[in-house]
């Protein structure tokens, strides 16, 4: 017969190792759900990236070229041609 000695505090027993793997699985399964948050959350800001970046290129694609002097028509509105002489104030003499 094997005599048994009573459970020291720092014998592991399978409650205290069953109890150990509980935890850790929890905290496995915590880890991974919040993972699959950040990698949803990367996603999406990517998605969002990609949609601001084709934004810039549709505005930058409006752009007249360098050489060209008329006024920016960013908005798609019409805009009546400035003359430079309208800019004047009236004087009086």
């Amino acid at each position: 017969m094997i005599e048994q000695t009573p459970h020291s505090p720092n014998e592991v027993t399978m409650d205290n190792l069953s109890a150990v793997i509980a935890r850790v699985a929890e905290k496995i399964a915590l880890a991974t759900e919040a993972v699959k948050k950040l990698n949803l959350d990367r996603t999406q800001l990517e998605n969002k990236i990609e949609d601001a970046q084709k934004r810039i290129q549709h505005i930058l694609s409006r752009l007249p070229e360098q050489s060209d002097g008329r006024q920016l028509n960013l908005l798609g509105e019409a805009v009546a041609p400035t003359n430079p002489e309208d800019d004047n104030e009236p004087t009086t003499h």
